[in-house]
């Protein structure tokens, strides 16, 4: 599957997920039997740890078809990264989606400041460029969409298993924000 076939197939999912007419298909026995040998995700998502945001739903997908890594404010360092490049190096996914999410804790504390203790503090600052790109303004969702945008560069610049990929042609990164209230993706 190419990386424009599975976008279509997260469109689809998405569309069907927020009509509320979930297929739920490849949930049952079978197919966690047919997995025991090995994956073959389509697709790479990269997603906020909200729990408000379950990209396996939100795509209307089953058992193995997505490889999701989860980290607050959707951010790309060492650990999501290298997660990335295994999916990419050794599952042969060909689309990486960063999703950025409405109502977004992680950007909220990071356009806020503050002292929020040595680990977040780090973890926010991967954040900071996107609120210094948005010129400072406080508007969360354009923080948000920045940030999924510069982080989908920014996994092709600080890796290069993902930037060798992108080059050939071999992979693809879309930028995308979910709608909490309504489910709705929107590719960026």
């Amino acid at each position: 599957m190419n990386s424009n076939t599975a976008l279509k197939r997260l469109i689809e999912g998405n569309n069907r997920f927020v009509e509320d007419k979930l297929e739920g298909k490849l949930k049952d026995s079978e197919r966690r039997k047919s997995l025991t040998s090995g994956q073959e995700p389509y697709a790479i998502i990269l997603s906020c740890a909200d729990s408000r945001v379950v990209p396996e739903l939100a795509f209307d997908t089953g058992l193995g078809e997505l490889f999701v890594v989860r980290i607050a404010g959707n951010i790309a360092n060492t650990s999501s990264m290298a997660s990335i490049e295994y999916a990419v190096a050794h599952c042969g996914s060909k689309l990486i989606v960063v999703l950025g999410h409405q109502s977004c804790g992680a950007v909220t504390a990071a356009v806020n400041g503050g002292d929020n203790g040595y680990n977040l503090n780090h973890l926010l600052a991967h954040i900071t460029p996107a609120i210094e790109a948005s010129g400072n303004q406080a508007d969360i969702s354009n923080v948000i969409k920045t940030n999924a945008n510069l982080t989908a560069k920014e996994l092709s610049i600080r890796s290069s298993i993902i930037g060798d990929a992108v080059s050939q042609g071999d992979v693809k990164i879309v930028p995308a924000y979910y709608n909490l209230d309504t489910g709705k993706v929107d590719f960026l």
